[in-house]
């Protein structure tokens, strides 16, 4: 069976952090309406009252009238014909618990950079086995972008990735907008696997940084990370790719050096010398990085694939080896 996006095709998003947020605001610029599945009520009253999502990105404005804001998941599915998955990863189970609405009829797009905890699964393949859907009708919208510069209309190039290429075109058309760049892409394995291992080279960095290494040694980490990245997808499912495209490259890229980045932020805390759950504790919002990391060694076991900066991670965030001596070791192994 084929799965069309018609060009009138209406949207909903799940979630309501930052990234949702920003999501919302560019779908809201181009549609009449936007479903927008917000449970918590105190998001919810915001926007309805105030137009602003007073938890996340607050300073951004919504036009309410093209707001179709709820707190029935079933409602916000059945009402639409694109379903936008913006939660992170570690929460996707809980978010979805509620859906009694078939799927077998909607188009399902991750924007989520993770992976599901204890399936050891991508949200595309999570989808596709807990939902029965087929790879084409899931898509992926992807970076390189922090959901506080997009919701600030600062210029940013999305990855729109589909199985067809008439269906990347359609859904790229809805987040059209002044200050997007769109490309598009057919690489659901690798565009979403490379979103999810540039968060743990991203905890590298910040655990690096931490530790007072320099911007010389840096660069090194960070071209070591995009190698290794590189080793991961072509050797555990070839294609053809070009993993220096900004879906793969430039995300790692801003990621590792951002300032928003959540992921540099927790490695920074756990450089500094926070111990792993405190640094996790201080956290506001949730870093994929730290579920990836034992994903993707799991993975690993299987693979054998060599990535010596994804097992540095792990073993400091796991198995509580000193990050200090874990970073000194692996300045060893680099190139």
């Amino acid at each position: 069976m084929d799965y069309k996006i018609g060009t009138g095709a209406r949207c909903a998003v799940i979630g309501h952090g930052s990234w949702a947020t920003a999501l919302v605001r560019v779908l809201a610029e181009n549609e009449t309406r936007v479903g927008w599945y917000v449970r918590n009520p105190e998001v919810r009253e915001g926007l309805r009252s105030e137009g602003r999502n007073p938890r996340y990105v607050s300073d951004t404005e919504f036009d309410v009238s093209r707001l179709a804001l709820s707190d029935d998941l079933d409602e916000t599915v059945r009402n639409a014909d694109i379903v936008v998955l913006a939660v992170p990863s570690a929460y996707l189970k809980d978010f979805l618990a509620p859906l009694t609405v078939s799927l077998e009829d909607k188009f399902v797009v991750s924007a989520i950079k993770g992976i599901v905890p204890g399936d050891y699964k991508t949200v595309v393949e999570y989808m596709h086995d807990r939902y029965a859907l087929s790879y084409k009708q899931i898509g992926i919208i992807t970076g390189p972008s922090h959901a506080e510069e997009v919701s600030r209309g600062k210029l940013s190039y999305l990855t729109v990735v589909c199985t067809d290429p008439e269906n990347a075109e359609t859904l790229s058309a809805k987040i059209a907008a002044p200050y997007i760049r769109r490309t598009l892409s057919s690489d659901l394995y690798g565009v979403e696997y490379a979103s999810i291992l540039k968060n743990i080279y991203a905890l590298a960095v910040g655990m690096a940084v931490g530790l007072g290494y320099g911007d010389n040694f840096l660069a090194v980490l960070i071209s070591n990370g995009a190698m290794e990245m590189t080793r991961f997808l072509e050797e555990s499912y070839p294609a053809r790719r070009d993993t220096c495209a900004s879906a793969y490259l430039g995300d790692l890229l801003v990621t590792c050096y951002s300032t928003y980045s959540r992921n540099r932020r927790l490695g920074l805390l756990v450089g500094h010398g926070c111990t792993v759950k405190s640094a996790l504790n201080e956290m506001t919002m949730v870093a994929e990085g730290y579920f990836a990391a034992d994903c993707i060694r799991h993975l690993n076991l299987r693979h054998r694939i060599e990535m010596p900066i994804a097992e540095m991670v792990y073993r400091v965030l796991y198995e509580g080896a000193s990050v200090r001596r874990a970073m000194r070791e692996l300045t060893d192994k680099l190139i």
